[in-house]
């Protein structure tokens, strides 16, 4: 069987090396690796030993063939030729540079044109010192990645290079290697069969409400918005029109959406019901604060020893729209849960009266608010179905595809209470 060509681009730092062993496994999983490197990734790792492996041209300039292994010569506009011949980009170790350089649209090299050229699934494995992963810069330049449709194999935590302990570091080769398998197979599957929302309007709430507590100050919550933005995003890619209801967020406008900014409970309930009518599927994935402050002071409060908050409960907007909802309209609640996840899941899930409940453990720091991993399960009265660890991508993925098997179950059930 013919072996499927992805390019693998190593760029300058020090877990460059760890590319010589995703190359090879690329190969045992039979996939054709060819090589792109950035000049200062030859600082770490030599062309001749990649060329060695793959027994292809390496290629490092945009200007003249670089030394590797015998092959033809260079067919056409080297760069364009790799970009529309690849079946993935897959950039290990992905750099601060280069994050920075794919989200901003700089092309000063091979790589960086390259990756402007391909509509090919791009793959990036970030690695980096821990106080550089965490830097707001950083962040910003991959969450525009993510949400332009790069698949991000997250860096794991230990023992880093430069002698910190933390995160940044290189993943696994075996899970780059498997995000790359993931990622192709998800593209087939985009190019054959998703338009399975078309003619859907999902309506979708996204991040974490503020509620006031004087000018300067609020009670807010831990939720980054990026399970919402994830679920936008691929709604948006299987053909439907989405209009995603976001708190504040520090993640870009996920482009194709209808977009309405709030800060409070109270405006996302406002802005819910606005577009309620229209809708045909509403996902509920923003954390909506359950209490607001009874009187906001109008000025700041200063600081003179100890001071009491009076909370009022806000609107259960989720029971208000399994109420005013049209027949046929589903409606998708999610549930963060610490302790008796399934047990509170069930409970809420009869309570609210939904057609289904995600429900997810946000106890630890792996997985849940404002990481980009997610696991949890969707309940529906019937089923229980696992949502097993992964990419918030993927585990929005996994949600939309059981909601399309509910919405072909018979009206009745769906709407029956």
């Amino acid at each position: 069987m013919e072996r499927v060509k992805v390019t693998v681009a190593v760029t300058g730092g020090i877990a460059a090396y760890k590319a010589v062993e995703v190359v090879r496994q690329l190969q045992e999983a039979g996939f054709d690796p060819h090589v792109v490197m950035t000049r200062a990734a030859e600082e770490f790792v030599r062309p001749l030993t990649f060329a060695a492996i793959t027994g292809h041209k390496v290629i490092s300039s945009l200007w003249s063939e670089d030394a590797g292994a015998s092959g033809g010569e260079m067919s056409g506009i080297e760069h364009i030729n790799e970009a529309q011949t690849t079946a993935a980009l897959i950039v290990v170790p992905a750099t601060a540079d280069i994050l920075a350089k794919f989200a901003n649209g700089i092309a000063d090299d091979f790589l960086t044109t390259m990756y402007l050229a391909t509509t090919a699934p791009v793959i990036m494995a970030p690695a980096m010192n821990v106080a550089m992963w965490q830097h707001p810069a950083v962040q910003f330049n991959l969450a525009t990645l993510k949400a332009r449709g790069v698949h991000v194999v997250e860096p794991g935590a230990g023992y880093l290079a430069c002698g910190m302990v933390g995160g940044g570091r290189l993943a696994e080769e075996a899970e780059i290697v498997a995000a790359v398998a993931e990622a192709l197979s998800n593209a087939a599957g985009t190019a054959t069969a998703t338009n399975d929302l078309a003619g859907e309007t999902v309506l979708i709430t996204a991040g974490g409400t503020r509620e006031p507590i004087d000018p300067v100050r609020f009670i807010g919550n831990r939720s980054s918005g990026k399970m919402g933005y994830a679920l936008a995003e691929e709604a948006s890619r299987r053909g439907a029109k989405v209009v995603l209801v976001s708190a504040p967020s520090a993640l870009p406008r996920p482009a194709a959406c209808e977009f309405v900014g709030v800060t409070t409970a109270a405006e996302m309930r406002e802005a819910v019901l606005a577009k309620l009518p229209s809708a045909t599927m509403v996902i509920m994935a923003a954390a909506v604060s359950d209490y607001h402050v009874a009187e906001v002071a109008p000025q700041k409060i200063k600081r003179n020893g100890a001071r009491t908050l009076q909370l009022e409960p806000t609107t259960d907007i989720l029971k208000e729209i399994v109420a005013e909802r049209a027949p046929g309209t589903m409606v998708i609640g999610f549930a963060a849960e610490t302790e008796n996840v399934l047990a509170n899941g069930r409970e809420k899930l009869k309570r609210k009266g939904v057609d289904a409940l995600v429900v997810n453990d946000v106890a630890g720091t792996e997985t849940g608010f404002d990481a980009d991993r997610n696991a949890g399960t969707l309940l529906t009265p019937e089923h229980e179905m696992e949502l097993p660890a992964g990419t918030k991508a993927a585990m929005a993925a996994r949600i939309l595809d059981q909601l399309v098997v509910l919405r072909s179950a018979p009206r009745e059930r769906v709407t029956a209470r």
